[in-house]
């Protein structure tokens, strides 16, 4: 009890000084105006009479502003930049001589902080006639100081604390003494409450009789009210929580009186009193507990107070109360939705439809009662007031199993949007909230796994077979179509109202993404994605309707966000064409209609220029990544055993196709991130094209088999890989996209992973043993030969486009495979098929010291014909790994004439490489002539050859 009754003070007072700064700042400038009238009027009554003004004394442009009049009669002062005389200084050229009036003293002027304001009366001069009434003069607000603050503000708020924390300590001594019993402590806590609100009361008015003083301080009559309020609550709580004096019902009648006049009196003591009693009256219910509780009971309460704080946050215009009202009433719909997933919705129905009509009828800026709208502007507090309501009417209604009453509630609530939104587009906010609830109600029905719900099997078995119980779709057919024409036929309706493109297009996305959804959804519920030429028709029909609307606004004429309209009506009509053929076919298609969208977006935006479409066209394409996620097979085990010829093909390259198109449109415009998010996309589902094909054509068809054969298909995946980077390489010198410049090194590096991990480690026939095949013609050739020209193919693509170390590991990759191909190969004659049988004899290592030692011979041709230096680079180190092989292993590992040759033939070949060397790329350059001067004298030594 001590301790909820200092935190209730503590609270009160805290609350209360967010209102005092604004009243502190308030009395300051009423001080000021106040100060400000008297000097004006002190002023007017010591000016002596002026001098009528006669026609010469004026100019054209005595408009000008004049130089600042003086007290004392000086000299004329320099005119300001405006480069003429003062007014005053031009009137007294013109005027005859006349006797000059002697200036009046002022008289003394109340301290002000605004400086008092002269006349050119009170400095000599003749006044001319005002034109207009002077603009008032707003008073700096003073600066306070320390002392100020602590003697005004902070000694009251100290003082309060320590009220409170007094009588904490008087109530606890007196409790442990045993001097005061339960009724009267609860006597003495209401009576205390009472004289602190009537305390405050009282303040208050004396302040209204005796005027705002100059002194800004801390709002003394909120203090005391709200500790009033606060130890009202206190009192209460603990007649019932802790002495059982109060039965529930008593206690929780009285919590709501005392939570109801504390939003009352913040008409009179402002928002701080009514954030107390808003959060006071919300958390009642949680402080009474019984035994029988009535959710019947506990919104009639919570209808009355909300619409108790919604008629305050009206009457006041204080937006955060209507906020924190709106958040508080819809809360307590949580416990009702829980359980209404096991007893009756109707209670729970009818709070969420009552408190919406509240919300409607007194938050909605420009709706009934509401405050008054700007024109063509959604206003946050007015859709979220009624967003608040249908979120839990939609979770009502999938908690309770679409219980008719929740369901008819929430179809309620969704047409009441939309009607308010018509009438008063500031609630157009909640519009797009409606229609993504009624999709998920739709989509929550149609996925839910009863038994019940079950549909009978349609074909010969049709009734010769035990089936469960058919369910009902009629309420829920009702409430899509409904749903679908709600939104479609407004958001149609809706292009040309406003003067805001945003508005209409906010409708107008509506209107096509609702009816395109809820058709979805009970495609799935009732033909479970099979082929259904009902839906079909559906989808087509729904389809020719967004085509009229697109060419009815087409011929209208040209009003704000009409061009916006059009484009987001035609890409419904592709959007419901693509689902028709979905429809109409098989599975598989829904990935091929979803991806085929997206191109005919990108054209729709290549005429419509609308921003939001490059952003909605790579949604779709990452809606269909998200289909591949979910099934990479796309038709499940019905892919087909086919190579290339199957599902993959139509799951993969239709889609990687229509990515390619799609974002060459849209790359026509601009490069921004759409336009790269699908041309992502269309380089990875290409890639997982081909490599998907692969697998399946290696694998006899089963994608997720383990790898029987993994040289091949690692040769093949190296080899495509390869492939896809030398033509992403070609792509990007023409598109200049980061995109493919990025994919064109992200396939160069995937294949030199499965170079290095896969080639030469995992599927190498030396260490898997596996049979590589007939001479030749083989699987070395696949995978080592093939991939040795595609490595050396990029290199000589990129030789003038990337950088040296790019190039230099392309043509390192491309030799080291063709010479792994080579050793290969003469191990297959040497071993057969099975590489790993037999031993090594010397006519073998001979052989393999002859092959490097000819490989290292044609790069360094290849080198000097191409002008290459990583080819002779290349070629040089063949021949150094020769050299190593014949000095390090022939010389000890043959014996006999496989010995000698192996040395002469290395030796022949040095020499000849040093040859080409001399001649071809380091000729020996001729002496250089001898000058005119030394041509008698030989140099020593002889002449040279030249």
């Amino acid at each position: 009890m001590e301790v909820l009754a200092l935190l209730a003070a503590v609270a009160a007072i805290i609350l209360a000084w967010s209102e005092t700064r604004r009243v502190a700042e308030l009395k300051a400038r009423l001080a000021g105006l106040e100060q400000q009238m008297i000097a004006l009027r002190e002023e007017v009554r010591s000016e002596p009479p002026v001098r009528p003004v006669r026609r010469e004394d004026w100019r054209p442009d005595a408009g000008a502003p004049a130089a600042e009049p003086v007290a004392e009669p000086s000299p004329p002062s320099p005119p300001e930049a405006t480069g003429t005389k003062a007014p005053d200084e031009t009137a007294a050229a013109a005027a005859p001589p006349q006797t000059p009036v002697p200036p009046v003293p002022p008289r003394p002027v109340p301290p002000s902080s605004v400086p008092p304001v002269r006349t050119a009366a009170a400095t000599g001069a003749v006044a001319p006639p005002p034109a207009s009434a002077p603009a008032p003069v707003s008073a700096p607000e003073p600066e306070r100081g320390f002392e100020e603050r602590f003697g005004t503000q902070w000694v009251v708020w100290i003082g309060g604390v320590a009220l409170a924390l007094g009588g904490i300590f008087m109530v606890r001594y007196s409790i442990e003494q045993g001097l005061l019993g339960p009724g009267v402590r609860v006597t003495l806590g209401a009576l205390l409450a009472a004289a602190l609100v009537a305390a405050g009361e009282w303040t208050r008015r004396n302040e209204v009789r005796l005027g705002a003083v100059a002194v800004p301080s801390a709002h003394v009559p909120s203090i005391l009210t709200a500790a009033g309020t606060t130890v009202a609550y206190a009192t209460v709580y603990a007649a019932y929580a802790l002495y059982g004096f109060l039965a529930p019902p008593i206690a929780f009648l009285l919590l709501g009186v005392v939570a109801l006049a504390t939003l009352a009196a913040a008409l009179l003591h402002g928002p701080a009193l009514a954030g107390l009693g808003l959060v006071g009256a919300y958390v009642t219910p949680l402080l009474v507990s019984t035994e029988e509780p009535s959710f019947w009971a506990l919104y009639l309460y919570l209808i009355v107070v909300t619409a108790a704080a919604y008629a305050l946050a009206r009457a006041r215009l204080w937006r955060w109360l209507a906020l924190t009202a709106v958040c508080f009433a819809s809360a307590w719909t949580l416990p009702g939705i829980a359980e209404a997933a096991v007893a009756t919705a109707v209670p729970h129905a009818v709070y969420m439809v009552v408190g919406f009509a509240l919300a409607a009828t007194l938050i909605v800026a420009g709706l009934l009662f509401g405050p008054t709208a700007e024109p063509d502007t959604v206003d946050e507090i007015s859709s979220l007031s009624l967003a608040a309501w249908l979120v839990p009417a939609g979770l009502l209604t999938m908690v309770s199993g679409h219980d008719s009453v929740a369901l008819t509630g929430f179809v309620l609530l969704v047409v009441a949007t939309v009607g308010i939104a018509w009438r008063s587009t500031a609630a157009l906010g909640a519009v797009p909230v409606a229609a993504v609830l009624a999709v998920l109600v739709m989509v929550e029905w149609a996925t839910e796994a009863r038994l019940d719900s079950l549909i009978a099997p349609a074909g010969p078995v049709a009734g010769a077979v035990p089936e469960p119980v058919r369910a009902s779709f009629t309420l829920h057919l009702l409430a899509g179509f409904g749903f679908a024409a709600l939104f479609g036929v407004s958001g149609f309706f809706a292009q040309g109202r406003s003067e805001r493109p945003v508005i209409p297009q906010i409708w107008a996305w509506c209107a096509i993404a609702t009816p395109l959804t809820i058709l979805i959804a009970l495609y799935w519920r009732i033909a479970g994605f099979d082929q259904s030429i009902p839906f079909a028709g559906l989808a087509l029909l729904l389809a020719a309707l967004f085509a009229v609307a697109t060419e009815t606004l087409v011929r209208r004429p040209d009003r704000p966000g009409l061009a916006a309209g059009q484009a987001i009506f035609a890409v419904g009509t592709i959007a419901a064409l693509a689902l028709a053929l979905t429809m109409a076919l098989e599975k598989g298609f829904l990935t091929i209609a979803l991806a085929l969208t997206v191109p005919g977006i990108a054209l729709v935006e290549r005429h419509r220029p609308l921003p939001a479409l490059r952003w909605l066209a790579a949604a779709m394409s990452l809606v269909v990544l998200a289909r591949i996620g979910w099934e990479p097979r796309i038709v499940g085990d019905a892919v087909g055993d086919t190579p290339i010829l199957n599902w993959l093909l139509w799951g993969y390259g239709v889609p990687a196709l229509a990515f390619w198109t799609a974002g060459h449109l849209l790359r026509r415009r601009a490069d921004d991130a759409a336009a790269r998010t699908v041309d992502v996309l269309a380089i990875l589902f290409t890639v997982l094209l081909v490599t998907l094909e692969i697998r399946h054509f290696v694998q006899g068809g089963d994608v997720y088999a383990v790898p029987r054969r993994p040289l091949a298909e690692v040769g093949l995946q190296v080899a495509a890989w390869l492939a896809l980077a030398i033509g992403l390489e070609r792509l990007r010198l023409r598109t200049r996209s980061i995109v493919h410049d990025l994919g064109a090194l992200v396939m160069a590096v995937l294949a030199l992973v499965g170079i290095v991990g896969g080639l030469v480690v995992v599927a190498n026939p030396l260490i898997t043993g596996d049979a590589v095949g007939g001479p030749v013609v083989n699987l070395i050739l696949l995978g080592y030969g093939v991939p040795a020209v595609l490595a050396a193919t990029l290199a000589l693509v990129a030789r003038h486009t990337r950088p040296m170390a790019y190039r230099a590991v392309a043509a390192t990759a491309a030799v080291g495979l063709a010479l792994m191909w080579l050793s290969l190969e003469i191990r297959r004659v040497y071993h057969g098929a099975v590489l790993t049988s037999g031993p090594t004899g010397d006519l073998e290592q001979y052989t393999y010291s002859a092959a490097w030692l000819g490989f290292g011979v044609v790069l360094l041709l290849a080198g000097i014909l191409l002008r290459s230096q990583p080819a002779r680079l290349a070629s040089a180190a063949v021949v150094t790994l020769t050299v190593g092989k014949v000095f390090l292993y022939d010389m000890a590992g043959l014996t006999g004439m496989f010995r000698a040759l192996s040395f002469i033939g290395l030796g022949l070949v040095l020499v000849g490489i040093g040859l080409l060397y001399q001649r071809l790329l380091f000729p020996r350059r001729p002496a250089p002539s001898p000058s005119p001067a030394t041509t008698d004298t030989p140099p020593e030594g002889g002449g040279g050859i030249p």
